[in-house]
């Protein structure tokens, strides 16, 4: 009994410590299972802080980014000005609202290849340089840096002398072409869309730009260089489409070296306009920052699938509506659908043609809201909203009667309407107007009026009025060859080409043949051709789509994709810009049950395309993408 009461309350040293030892290991397993959820692959070496990481904790993160006041450009400037100063200022302040760390260094920092501690370097309106700074200039983005640069840069050399345009075709690989000219206050300043820079902007969107510091537009010789927008106003200005609008590149972005680069033809003081201008711009000034700082960026491409564009094909039934015939044969050979519209007077004294066009494509009816001569007519207002209101009623009623199906759409005259016609057209249950008018973008606009939303296609391209009662051009060649341009043009922006034609012009017999030519060569491009109704339905929902990308960790991102709206999408395609090579993706989801999606990787771009269906109204979907960093 004494014997056990002695080693009765010892302690069994050995056990506790392999115990320890094995909770120690458990718990690091953990902590790594855990930190392999959240974040992806990890690297054992990321989690032992090294000398930088303590150094940031201590005093803080290092400046990524040297914005230059460059001395040299300054003294070029009159006694007393403070652009130069104005500028950088705003810099500075767009720069803090995306929570980079920037430090304003001068000419002599760049000069003694000081530089190298940062990742971006901005150069604005630094026209004036040394050799120095241009020999640095390059080393760096050889050596991976990034560079921001606005208007003519380097152009001069630091005592003021004329340099020439020789750091712009050999650093960025532009050609100068031509200042523009301050005649006009602003110029129109259009954006592509389908671009990680011009990511959730409207393809073809118009940015107003003052021409008070004479903008540039060049040419990109090189394929390490891409075309991001022109200063082309094919509305206003003669020329060939395609040549000019080669010719008049604004923004342009692409690589040198390790490095990368973004320039812009005018400074960011010289952006004007409404607040739509300025929210958009904000949105491109965005994705360059995110895009030199090789930040993933993902964007919803506008149309569904794998197509490049959409079209539209827009039969206006004016005069000699017998000609309609004429189109009907080509588009049964063509198996493609078209958008009619008729006033609704001719449809009701056109009974049988109106029904016979409902099997080839939607019918919609033209509607006066107003007392109006021409879309130049301001004089008079547009009828009131009880007015307009019986208009589309019985416009809906007299086209509905010889339907199988009932009318979604319109087109009011000259393209003018107001919000009376907005609130019109949602009490009698339209979905989309066709604006016939040129506008500012080359997608459909969302109007939201109260918890109701109206699309509006808008006119994207000139139409056979133009084309032939306007220009002259009897000649088919012609017709098609102008047509065409539009066409390239619509497809280089990556909207919507609304090919409008009038049964009293392109669809006589001896033109309706280049309906046909226009139609294979959309074909052949990759358009997607559809009707105006379909566009509505598509675009009403991706309207509410809603995506975004984060990184989490150094070999994972995660994409989440909401559907806020109120019917079920099909047919998504996410675009992620890695803005890196990556390989061995592995795609998981956050949440068990989450529907699975395919994904496609285009190593020479860079870029993961996901491919979604069956996105529910209300359904939020977050996927993890993991990878290796490629070294190619």
């Amino acid at each position: 009994m004494a014997l056990k009461s002695r080693y009765r309350g010892r302690i069994n040293q050995p056990l506790i410590i392999i115990s320890g030892l094995v909770l120690l290991v458990s718990s690091v397993f953990i902590y790594l299972f855990i930190l392999r959820g959240v974040y992806g692959r990890v690297d054992t070496s990321q989690l032992i802080p090294n000398s930088k990481f303590i150094k940031n904790i201590i005093y803080g993160k290092e400046p990524t980014i040297g914005i230059l006041y460059s001395q040299y450009t300054e003294n070029m400037l009159p006694q007393g000005s403070t652009w130069l100063n104005d500028n950088i200022n705003t810099w500075k302040k767009l720069i803090s609202i995306e929570n980079y760390k920037f430090k304003v260094i001068d000419d002599s920092t760049i000069e003694l290849g000081n530089l190298y501690k940062y990742q971006l370097l901005i150069l604005p309106g630094s026209k004036s340089l040394s050799d120095k700074e241009v020999m640095q200039i390059k080393k760096f983005l050889i050596n991976g840096g990034s560079v921001f640069a606005t208007s003519g840069t380097a152009s001069y050399s630091d005592d003021g002398k004329w340099r020439g345009w020789d750091f712009l075709t050999q650093t960025f690989g532009l050609k100068f072409t031509k200042e523009i000219s301050p005649d006009e206050f602003t110029k129109i300043h259009t954006l592509r869309g389908g671009l990680p820079i011009t990511a959730n902007i409207p393809a073809g969107f118009a940015l107003r730009v003052a021409t008070w510091d004479r903008p540039m537009a060049v040419e990109v010789l090189d394929p390490r260089t891409k075309q991001v927008s022109f200063w082309y106003n094919y509305k206003l200005q003669k020329g060939l489409t395609r040549e000019q609008i080669k010719k008049s590149a604004g923004i342009a972005y692409g690589s040198y070296g390790n490095g990368r680069f973004i320039w812009m033809g005018f400074d960011i003081n010289s952006i004007i306009g409404v607040q739509e201008d300025y929210i958009y711009f904000d949105k491109l000034f965005k994705n360059c920052m995110d895009w030199l700082s090789y930040k993933p960026i993902a964007f919803i491409k506008d149309w569904p699938g794998d197509y490049n564009g959409a079209a539209v094909l827009i039969s206006v039934l004016s005069k000699n509506l017998e000609n309609e015939n004429n189109l009907l044969s080509i588009l049964k050979s063509e198996n493609v659908q078209a958008t009619f519209f008729i006033r609704p007077a001719d449809a009701e004294l056109n009974k049988n043609l109106v029904k016979t066009l409902s099997y080839y494509g939607n019918i919609a009816p033209i509607i006066n809201v107003g007392h109006l001569n021409s879309v130049n007519d301001t004089l008079n207002k547009l009828y009131n909203f009880n007015s307009q209101l019986m208009k589309f009623k019985r416009a809906k009623k007299i086209l509905n009667s010889s339907l199988n199906s009932s009318v979604t759409g319109c087109m009011p005259f000259y393209g003018i309407y107001d919000n009376n016609t907005v609130r019109s057209m949602i009490e009698n249950g339209y979905k989309y107007i066709f604006a016939d008018s040129l506008s500012g973008r080359s997608v459909p606009k969302s109007i939201i009026f109260g918890d109701s939303l109206i699309v509006s296609i808008p006119k994207t391209a000139r139409d056979d009025y133009e084309v032939i009662r306007d220009f002259g051009l009897t000649d088919t060649t012609y017709q098609y060859y102008t047509y065409q341009e539009d066409e390239d043009r619509v497809l280089f922006e990556g909207g919507l080409y609304t090919f409008e034609f009038h049964s009293d012009y392109q669809c006589k017999p001896e033109y309706v043949n280049v309906i046909k030519k226009i139609i294979g060569d959309l074909k052949q491009k990759n358009f997607w051709i559809t009707t105006a109704s379909k566009v509505e339905k598509w675009w009403a929902k991706r309207n509410y789509i809603e995506v975004r990308v984060n990184q989490r960790g150094e070999y994972r991102i995660a994409l989440t994709v909401s559907n806020p709206g109120k019917q079920i999408v099909n047919g998504l395609v996410v675009q992620i810009d890695m803005n890196e090579p990556v390989r061995d993706i592995v795609l998981s989801t956050e949440l068990v049950g989450t529907k699975p999606a395919k994904y496609v990787y285009d190593k020479n771009d860079k870029v993961i395309y996901v491919y979604l269906n069956d996105l529910q109204p209300d359904e939020s979907r977050t996927y993890f993408f993991d990878y290796n960093k490629s070294n190619t």
